[in-house]
């Protein structure tokens, strides 16, 4: 899209977190934007060569409000004229900037398509109804209704709240005691309802893609080891995930065709999406949720090495300008999530030496753990490594080899 004049936009990162403040950069960054930042931070806590770059900020008491979203746009235009873009990457503000984009009528997802993806039983409902393969699912509020569902698909199942994120608060329940303990603590109503799905077993990928105007032009397949479900019940797990070089793999084409399938019927217009499926036994796969938003967990950062380009840049021209360069995938990436084994802060770092001196180059980037850091309340845990090689082959043994000899001990010192 070009504009009749420099693109007036509003980027919403209510918190200043690592990741959030690499789009922020990158959206300052874009040649000739007007940028205005809405933030329940002070903007003194921004960096001072990035704070030069704005044109115009608004501290809101909650970041998150679409009625507060709303006034700081108001102030916002107020210094820079009409706003062109309303930008935000987290997955709970989807629907309050649907909300402030229909209010301004500003392109971009409105909050009706934005809870197509943020309410995961809707979402799961409107993908059942076109045919596209999702877990079995029903939205419950009552023990009544649970009972019912269970009737219907067995154990084990996973409950979850319509609009989580992350794996957060979603449980794997295996029978009727740990069914009886969970809804002693969370009962469902009509006002707290809980999402219950059937238990998938597989392969757990992603599906990150990028839609303009509807129409599909690149996507990215990942691999993760073990599930997320997994990791969010084993705190302890050091976890991995896989981006292949090779994206034309056989088993690579049902996702293909139905990802972008369940793009369109969700309403999928201009954006980066994160989708989370699975491949099943048999071959088949099956859908577990999307996000209309960038990836968590530094995937856009193993997107950026994978394609030797900067993928925080690409996504601001993106949403932007609606603009995207396709680039080529020459690398395999993968990163180790360092998580600590134990309680307390940082005690020991035990086999980082080895792994540098054994893999080299193969690392790329790395953020390590300093003894005494306090323990990690995030599931990436208190560090991580990246690697990329362009044989598949190299990462994952490489990969393979951190696993089996990296730990990070917590715990306070005797």
């Amino acid at each position: 899209m070009v504009h009749a004049h420099a693109p007036r936009v509003v980027f919403v990162a209510p918190f200043f977190m690592e990741a959030t403040m690499r789009f922020v950069k990158a959206a300052a960054d874009t040649p000739n934007v007007r940028l205005g930042v809405i933030s329940q931070e002070p903007p003194q806590k921004l960096p001072v060569a990035l704070r030069r770059k704005l044109a115009s900020y608004s501290q809101v008491k909650d970041g998150l409000d679409p009625q507060q979203i709303a006034n700081g746009v108001r102030e916002i235009a107020r210094d820079l004229g009409a706003v062109d873009r309303l930008l935000g990457t987290l997955e709970q503000l989807q629907v309050p900037l649907g909300v402030v984009r229909d209010r301004f009528q500003i392109p971009g997802l409105g909050e009706e398509v934005a809870a197509n993806f943020r309410d995961k039983g809707r979402m799961k409902s409107i993908l059942q109804n076109a045919d596209i393969p999702c877990a079995r699912h029903r939205s419950v509020t009552s023990s009544e209704a649970v009972h019912a569902f269970l009737e219907d698909v067995g154990f084990p199942v996973v409950v979850k709240p319509p609009a989580g994120a992350a794996a957060k608060d979603t449980f794997r329940l295996d029978d009727v005691d740990q069914m009886k303990q969970y809804l002693k603590r969370c009962p469902p109503s009509s006002k707290s309802p809980l999402l219950l799905e059937e238990f998938m077993t597989g392969e757990e990928h992603s599906f990150d893609s990028v839609c303009i105007g509807g129409r599909p032009v690149w996507y990215s397949v990942s691999r993760y080891y073990p599930t997320p479900l997994e990791v969010m019940e084993s705190p302890w797990i050091q976890w991995c995930v896989v981006l292949p070089r090779e994206l034309d793999r056989p088993e690579y084409q049902a996702i293909q065709n139905a990802g972008f399938r369940a793009l369109d019927v969700l309403g999928m217009e201009t954006g980066l999406s994160h989708m989370e499926w699975f491949l099943r036994p048999d071959g088949s796969v099956a859908i577990s949720e999307v996000g209309a938003r960038p990836p968590g967990a530094q995937f856009t950062t193993l997107i950026s090495y994978a394609h030797d380009i900067d993928f925080y840049r690409a996504w601001a021209k993106l949403m932007i300008d609606d603009s995207f360069d396709v680039p080529q995938r020459s690398y395999a990436c993968g990163s180790v999530f360092l998580r600590g084994q134990g309680k307390g802060p940082v005690q020991e770092i035990v086999g980082l030496e080895e792994v540098r001196r054994e893999l080299g180059d193969v690392i790329v980037e790395a953020k390590v753990p300093r003894e005494g850091q306090p323990q990690a309340s995030s599931y990436e845990g208190e560090g991580y490594l990246i690697l990329r090689h362009p044989d598949t082959r190299v990462v994952e043994q490489g990969l393979a080899k951190i696993l089996k000899t990296v730990q990070i001990r917590l715990g306070k010192k005797k």
